[in-house]
């Protein structure tokens, strides 16, 4: 799973559309759409904004790290 797959993931879990989650962040539904499909990645300050959007740590959307005591969360 990559940064894209967890990213729609997490979307998706929440319950939210790329548009919602655009408005949510400060960015288009096409930059979510990019992100998503692997067009492209959101800058560090978004992943920061995405994190923080999501209660995850950036660790786990760049690398796939789960946070400590979280393995059974998802």
């Amino acid at each position: 799973m990559n940064i894209s797959d967890r990213i729609q993931n997490l979307r998706k879990a929440k319950g939210i559309s790329q548009e919602e989650l655009a408005d949510r962040i400060g960015v288009s539904r096409q930059a979510v759409s990019k992100w998503e499909s692997e067009q492209s990645t959101p800058d560090i300050d978004k992943v920061i904004l995405l994190s923080e959007y999501f209660e995850t740590t950036t660790d786990y959307l760049l690398k796939g790290i789960e946070p400590a005591g979280e393995e059974n969360r998802r």
